[in-house]
Formats: C-alpha cells, sequence, structure tokens
C-alpha cells in the first residue's frame, strides 16, 4: 500500500487540495490537485495530475453548503481514485499563528484552542482553515495533521518593523505587525535560485497579487518586511478589502452611522476594496474590461497602491535588483504588470511586451537594471514540505 499525504488549503468558498504519493522504496510526488470552488452558491469539483491532465470535472449539488460537506466529497473522490490509501499526515494552511506559533506545528486539542483566539485577526480565513482540521479529525481521528501559518516566513523581522505605534499595555498581549502570503513567499524564496539564480541572494520585492493582495520585501531570500501588518486589512487594496486605511475612518463609521463591531468587520473585509469601490464586481477580470468609471477607478487605485507600496519596500531595501509578479492577479493579468512595470521605470524597469504577453517567465528586457519575472505560486508544495519534515518521513517533498 502507498503512503499519502493530503493538503488542505480551506477558505470560505473553496477547498483546494493536493496529494502525494510515495509508492514503497521510492520517492514523493504529487499524485493529484485540484479544488471545489463555489461552496454554498455552485459548486464544483476539478481535479487534474501533475501533468495537468484532467482526472475529474463536474458540477456538485446545491447541498454543499459548507467546508464540512465539501470534505465528504473530496474524501469519498479519494476513496474512489486511491483506494485504501496509507495516509501518513494531514498538512494545512492557517492564516494566523500569532505571536505564539511561529512555525508549522503537529496539530493537538490544545493548539487547536489556542488558534481558535486568534480568529478575530482573521476572520475571512481561520474559521474556516480551523473547520478543516476539525473535520479531518473526526474522519481520521489517528492521523497527524500539522499546521502551517502564513504568518511564520515573516517572523524574524526587525523590532522596528513589527511595531505597532500603540500604547505599551495595549501591545502586550501579541499586538504587532505580523505580515501574511507567507506560504507563497516562502515557495517563491525557495524556487529562485532554480528559476532567477541572478536575483536568488539579492533584493526582491515579490507582489502576491490576487483576491487578497501582498507584498513582500526579499533579500537574500529572506522576508524584511511585508504590506501586511496586524492583519490582513493592511497594505494593498484587495478584492473585498480596503488595504492600507486611517484608522480614523474606522472612527467614523462607528460614530457617524451607529455601526456595530460585527457590522464594522463586515464592512471592511466583505464590502470594501475593489468591490466597495467600483460598485461593480470584486474579480478584477471583470473590472478591466468594464466601461463603468467605477470599475475603472478600482483597477487605478488597485495599480496606484501597487506602486507606493514597492516605492515603500524599495526604500526598506535600499533599492531592488527584481521584481517578482505571483498569485492569479500577478501570474494572469497582462495589464495590471504592464501599468505597474511602466510606472516604476523610475527604478530600471524595462518591460518585454512581447515576454509578459507570453507570461514569463522573465517579463523585463535584457537591458532592463532591474529583472522582472513571473512565477506561479504553489502553497501547498510549501505545506507538504513542513508536513513531511515535521512527521519525519524518510524522503522530503520537492517541486
Amino acid at each position: 500500500m502507498d503512503d499519502h499525504v493530503l493538503v488542505l488549503n480551506a477558505g470560505s468558498s473553496s477547498l483546494k487540495f493536493c496529494v502525494f504519493v510515495r509508492p514503497k522504496q521510492e520517492k514523493w510526488f504529487l499524485a493529484t490537485q485540484g479544488q471545489i470552488d463555489g461552496i454554498g452558491t455552485k459548486p464544483r469539483f476539478r481535479a487534474k495530475d501533475d501533468g495537468d491532465r484532467v482526472l475529474a470535472e463536474n458540477q456538485l449539488s446545491s447541498d454543499i453548503r459548507d467546508g464540512r460537506a465539501a470534505i465528504d466529497v473530496l474524501a469519498s473522490w479519494l476513496r474512489s481514485s486511491f483506494g485504501g490509501a496509507h495516509v501518513l499526515g494531514v498538512g494545512h494552511r492557517v492564516v494566523h499563528g500569532g505571536s505564539r506559533y511561529t512555525s508549522p506545528v503537529i496539530i493537538s486539542r490544545e493548539v487547536l484552542a489556542d488558534l481558535y483566539e486568534l480568529v478575530p485577526l482573521a476572520p475571512l480565513q481561520q474559521p474556516y482553515n480551523l473547520a478543516a482540521i476539525e473535520a479531518v479529525c473526526e474522519r481520521l481521528p489517528d492521523v497527524s495533521q500539522v499546521a502551517c501559518f502564513d504568518t511564520g516566513f515573516h517572523t524574524h523581522h526587525s523590532e522596528v518593523a513589527t511595531v505597532i505605534p500603540l500604547p505599551r499595555d495595549n501591545c502586550k498581549n501579541g499586538l504587532r505587525r505580523y505580515g501574511f502570503h507567507g506560504l507563497s513567499y516562502e515557495y517563491i524564496a525557495s524556487v529562485l535560485p532554480e528559476v532567477a539564480p541572478e536575483i536568488a541572494r539579492g533584493r526582491v520585492i515579490v507582489a502576491h497579487l490576487g483576491s487578497g493582495a501582498s507584498m513582500c520585501a526579499l533579500n537574500a531570500g529572506k522576508s524584511i518586511d511585508s504590506t501586511m501588518g496586524f492583519t490582513a486589512l493592511d497594505g494593498l487594496c484587495m478584492s473585498t478589502r480596503p488595504g492600507a486605511l486611517d484608522a480614523g475612518a474606522v472612527l467614523y463609521l462607528f460614530q457617524r452611522f451607529d455601526m456595530s463591531v460585527k457590522e464594522v468587520e463586515n464592512v471592511l473585509y466583505q464590502k470594501s476594496g475593489l468591490l466597495g469601490i467600483s460598485g461593480v464586481s470584486k474579480d478584477m477580470r471583470e473590472l478591466i474590461v468594464s466601461n463603468e468609471p467605477g470599475a475603472r477607478l478600482a483597477v487605478d487605485y488597485f495599480v496606484y497602491r501597487a506602486l507606493k507600496e514597492i516605492g515603500a519596500l524599495a526604500a526598506v531595501l535600499g533599492g531592488i535588483d527584481g521584481l517578482v509578479f505571483t498569485a492569479g492577479i500577478g501570474e494572469n493579468s497582462t495589464e495590471i504588470r504592464q501599468r505597474i512595470c511602466d510606472n516604476c521605470a523610475w527604478l530600471g524597469v524595462e518591460l518585454d511586451v512581447g515576454a509578459n504577453a507570453k507570461n514569463g517567465p522573465r517579463i523585463s528586457t535584457p537591458r532592463s537594471k532591474v529583472s522582472v519575472w513571473v512565477i506561479p505560486t504553489h502553497e501547498e508544495f510549501t505545506i507538504a514540505r513542513h508536513t513531511a519534515s515535521l512527521l519525519r518521513l524518510t524522503e522530503h517533498i520537492h517541486n
């Protein structure tokens, strides 16, 4: 019987998964990856193998209303596809580890209780990450699970990069800047020596541009600073989150509109960002082709904020050697990449329009003082590596 490691990345409306297999006496390989998206509305199941061959693609019943139901669907499909698999471990993406969990950890009831305490700091993701862990506990009670944290990669930021300028008494219990998307940044840092060796040991800004968006300043592959802070609301404009925001605006929501805490939380996490500005959509693909003035303004603001953050991180690094685009928008939107790069000419960026149209991997000209790259991220590989390492499996998992 072959050994298996399962990786789950659970969100509010989607469940991404990967299955890594180790035949007896052989090395690990990626057997399948996919996702169930549209959970709660129009759920759809997709799976493919490592060669991108489609293994399954079908619409699911509208009864799939939450992550637990999605895990039941996935479990059923895995049983039919892999038979009596020997599951050695399950690795999970968990957005927030707080100040206590700075590296991957084997999950216990105590750990799980601690992570529930952090739900208010990441209400869009943390509850669903933890619900997936609970669901696996019920179905595979004897299988070890590992939590891998989006905050972990940023643990070694300097004190000046983590401090929040509020009274010390208020900051005693973990009120500090953390940074997020760390599993994505860790993956990019791990493949830079192979994909872009000339910048791997240099000063690099990685732009993780997706529904959630942030940027990270890397120096020699280590995180120096990030645009996100205490929560995943900070920094860049996102699909439904505002990014950097004057705290007075939040006070104004309470004072002028007499909103409750939950109502303000809903505004900040669900109704702002691209959706709030445009009044049309939270999807960058729809906004780019729309003729609505609000849609154009939303796209312009997204690019504007990205440029401001690149300038700030370049200052922190003392200049940059490379710029990397990743995640949904970063990997697929030629227009957003071109607009950002054209406005980074002052840094020495010179875009190769043809290479950009082909999505890279290198999209800057040979003359460009700063090389620019498109590198697909794979957070699940990072999780799988940590899971294999922490559970002391004999062969580590490689991309």
